[in-house]
């Protein structure tokens, strides 16, 4: 049986509706694919404090949450099962700059399927490009 883990993601919105994209480094997992940035969830942490943490490590700014989840999706890669649980964040401190992605972009809503995403994060930019703003 494969090991599953639970991943947190945050589908960050700025106020010109543009959504941020982070492009996984050649030494991750699923390298040069486009992802929603976020992380693994610790051992007895909430989703929401993961996730403000991920984006803190990973951004170097903080994050808001909705408090509701916005996609939960299960993905079955060749040696594990990932559970990826997106959730909308807006940045209410600091500016996100690259420390373990590639790149970030801002991209409308309408363009992001224009990008080679990673294949567990394909189901929520599904979602997103067809949700009513």
């Amino acid at each position: 049986m494969k090991k599953q883990i639970k991943v947190v993601a945050a589908i960050i919105e700025n106020e010109q509706n543009e959504i941020l994209c982070a492009l996984r480094s050649p030494s991750m997992s699923n390298p040069n694919r486009w992802e929603f940035p976020g992380g693994k969830v610790k051992k007895d942490e909430d989703l929401y404090s993961a996730i403000k943490r991920e984006i803190s490590e990973e951004l170097g700014c903080k994050v808001e949450t909705h408090h509701e989840i916005f996609h939960d999706h299960i993905h079955e890669y060749d040696e594990i099962l990932v559970d990826l649980i997106c959730i909308k964040c807006r940045v209410v401190e600091g500016y996100p700059k690259v420390h373990e992605h590639s790149k970030i972009i801002w991209l409308k809503r309408e363009n992001i399927d224009s990008l080679k995403w990673a294949p567990a994060d394909l189901p929520a930019v599904k979602q997103l490009i067809n949700e009513k703003e």
